[in-house]
């Protein structure tokens, strides 16, 4: 649940009841976050979809806990940028929902089904610094902000001696801290995918390679929610589902699932399709490090598409036995796990 795009909205829920086309035919109701990032991936979708069907869409914007909390991201616990979304599909108040993927919990919901995850925008994540620099050009003790527990502790893990600072707010309060008239940061990190579907990828000064900071599992991903008992619609919004995709993020939420860790512990992932000798080989990059930095366990493993749930579950274990729960911290009675934010909290 690392969020690029907060927003700070109190005007209450927006729900639609359908709106009839000349065609006859109810308009389908989209349910999504009011944040520019989330409107600009639902309407994207929503395009998409009518091209390809002809079925027309409407967004209904609906506020969640998440976008009402000012707390830091890992503190807002999981699924909290989505139950209000879901509660609504439940309640048949809208028809189905975009998330950002790595946005939901690992388990999943009774009576939901994703029926689509559409083709993945670029998973790596971003700089934004002052006067167009890298990472390794920032100079020591500059100051650098981020929301999310991966992301810090990836930063320390450089050994760079930046100052890591945890940020809220929408893509466009977080630059501004950098780019604003009262820009108080040198850089801010955050994912590429978000700046690129908001048109402000000309902003990025860096894109990260994954071997300097793996991304979040599911993380440019989108996953498109409804009703399991709508087989109609389960079936339409399936013509956008794209299968590498899905194959990639169901490996990466299976190795987040098996660690019993939150969206937003730190905990890398990254699984890549590739042409193999025998045919299409999904290669998974696993990570768990501590949050600051001093502590990490870094592993990879590969296997057919078809095997990505299984690929996820044994990267993880292998993870687990080297003592990955040493860094994740100790489970509570709920079987959560604990994070030990140290200096960085």
């Amino acid at each position: 649940m690392e969020r690029d795009d907060g927003v700070e909205r109190d005007d209450g829920v927006e729900r639609g009841d359908g709106v009839e086309r000349g065609d006859g035919m109810t308009a389908l109701r989209l349910g999504t976050r009011g944040s520019a990032l989330a409107l600009a991936q639902s309407r994207g979708f929503a395009d998409a979809l009518t091209a390809a069907t002809g079925r027309e869409v409407e967004l209904v914007e609906i506020v969640t806990a998440g976008d009402r909390s000012s707390a830091p991201v890992h503190r807002l616990g999981v699924g909290v940028f989505v139950s209000a979304l879901r509660d609504a599909l439940a309640a048949n108040e809208i028809d189905f929902a975009v998330h950002s993927y790595k946005d939901l919990p690992t388990a999943g919901q009774a009576g939901l089904h994703i029926a689509a995850v559409p083709p993945r925008e670029d998973p790596r994540d971003a700089l934004v610094a002052k006067d167009g620099r890298t990472l390794a050009e920032l100079p020591p003790g500059a100051t650098v902000g981020t929301g999310a527990l991966r992301r810090i502790a990836q930063l320390h893990a450089l050994g760079l001696q930046l100052t890591v600072v945890p940020i809220r707010g929408n893509v466009d309060t977080r630059v501004r801290r950098v780019h604003g008239p009262e820009a108080d940061l040198d850089a801010v990190v955050l994912a590429r995918a978000g700046l690129v579907r908001l048109g402000r990828a000309e902003e990025i000064t860096e894109t990260i390679d994954p071997m300097l900071m793996l991304p979040a599992p599911a993380q440019g991903a989108l996953a498109v929610e409804c009703r399991i008992d709508d087989a109609e619609l389960v079936e339409l919004l399936g013509v956008l589902d794209h299968a590498p995709t899905r194959a990639a993020v169901t490996a990466e939420r299976a190795f987040l699932a098996t660690l019993e860790a939150g969206c937003s512990a730190p905990v890398a992932g990254y699984a890549e399709l590739a042409e193999g000798d025998d045919g299409d080989e999904i290669y998974l990059r696993g990570a768990v490090i501590s949050p600051d930095g001093t502590r990490d366990i870094r592993l990879s493993r590969t296997g057919t598409p078809a095997e990505a749930t299984e690929i996820g579950k044994a990267l993880a274990a292998e993870l687990l036995d080297l003592g990955a729960d040493s860094i994740l911290g100790t489970p509570t009675e709920s079987g959560a796990r604990t994070q030990h934010l140290g200096a960085t909290e």
